[in-house]
């Protein structure tokens, strides 16, 4: 998938600090297949759950200036964040959770959303996506990535060779995408861009 991304300094410097320091933040091609539907859907309200450096919501909230409520449980994720929102001049439109996503829905429970993106720690997808999603507009729109795991949830039956923990997971997200496609509520689709997106649409 092609893209015409530009990055600003600031912009860069997150991306090699996440590089330099094992950071996990969205793929290219990811990014430009969410900036595109933020594009169309030019959301109000944006909940991020899994902030880490900032990077995906500083380029979220620069789309259409919307306003996002993004949630971190890590302390040094969080303070790298908020300084990191404040250097691109977005700190009245990003507004950060410093909580565990399992915790933090009264945090943001008076708040109506458009748009949900699902990035943090992949066991608990399902669970972010039931506490959430009653928050969520009708025509609303979930975002989950790493939805593929680096191809691994594709070869379910080849997995053998990882660890239990790593095991465990790959069947989670497995298992969390047949929820998705038989949720009668949301019309979703799995892609294969970056590592695996789904987009789940509120019926």
């Amino acid at each position: 998938m092609k893209n015409n991304l530009k990055f600003s300094p600031l912009e860069l410097e997150l991306k090699e600090y996440a590089k330099e320091n094992k950071v996990p933040i969205i793929f290219d091609e990811g990014l430009s297949f969410v900036e595109a539907i933020i594009g169309a859907k030019r959301p109000k309200n944006i909940l991020e759950i899994g902030t880490a450096i900032g990077y995906s919501a500083i380029r979220m909230a620069s789309v259409c200036n919307s306003n996002i409520y993004t949630i971190e449980r890590d302390n040094s994720m969080y303070n790298l964040a908020t300084k990191n929102i404040k250097k691109a001049g977005l700190e009245n439109n990003i507004h950060v959770i410093f909580k565990d996503a399992l915790e933090a829905f009264s945090d943001v429970s008076n708040i109506k959303f458009d748009l949900i993106f699902i990035d943090a720690a992949k066991a608990q997808y399902h669970k972010f996506f039931d506490i959430y999603t009653p928050l969520l507009n009708d025509n609303g729109i979930v975002i989950c990535d790493n939805m593929l795991f680096h191809g691994l949830v594709n070869d379910i039956n080849n997995i053998d060779s990882y660890s239990r923990s790593v095991r465990g997971l790959i069947r989670k997200l497995n298992l969390f995408h047949d929820e998705l496609l038989n949720n009668d509520k949301f019309q979703t689709a799995i892609y294969d861009i970056g590592d695996g997106m789904s987009v789940s649409i509120k019926k």
